[in-house]
């Protein structure tokens, strides 16, 4: 399980707490290897991406696995038309970056299970973004690129509890940590 974009490095999956039994869903799951990992621990899997080539990936490598399915689809459709709750919603440098948080953390509010955990990470926000508003823009994405305070108050405002954020110091020899965030319903 990786959370940074350094393989091996920053916490493992223990930060979601124990699995064996639950459901959980990756928003973003590429190729599905942390779900993968995290279907070998007892949990339920659910992956969502909106690349067909992802999806194909991650069956041909994972579909023989039990309790784990790939879906292709955008997120906000995928939340706004599923009806099971989750006990774990997570997306590693994936949609949460990217997806208006006003719009995305009350759809993923409402699919997790009471107490369920939303954990999420992606790079800190760095010089060379344009702040527009709450929105930072940078040069070819538009993405929500927030502190760790400005999540915190996004993810309040939704509806989140015991609330953690922190930007994770990167590896020795590399210069950009990752910013990692824990809410529960």
């Amino acid at each position: 399980m990786n959370w940074t974009q350094y393989p091996d490095h920053g916490p493992d999956e223990s930060i979601l707490g124990d699995l064996h039994g639950r459901t959980i869903l990756e928003l973003g799951c590429g190729t599905g290897c942390n779900l993968a990992h995290l279907s070998t621990l007892g949990a339920t899997c659910t992956g969502v991406d909106i690349a067909p080539s992802q999806h194909r990936k991650a069956v041909d490598r994972w579909g023989h696995l039990s309790g784990i399915t790939f879906h292709t689809a955008e997120v906000t459709d995928y939340l706004t038309r599923t009806a099971g709750p989750f006990d774990v919603v997570l997306s590693i440098f994936g949609p949460v970056w990217f997806t208006d948080p006003e719009r995305f953390l009350p759809l993923i509010r409402k699919r997790l299970s009471p107490d369920g955990v939303l954990a999420f990470s992606h790079k800190p926000p760095t010089a060379g973004t344009q702040v527009v508003g709450a929105l930072r823009e940078a040069k070819a994405v538009t993405r929500w690129d927030y502190t760790p305070e400005e999540w915190s108050a996004s993810l309040a405002s939704s509806g989140f509890s015991e609330i953690e954020a922190e930007t994770i110091a990167p590896p020795e020899g590399k210069d950009t940590g990752t910013l990692l965030v824990r809410a529960y319903a």
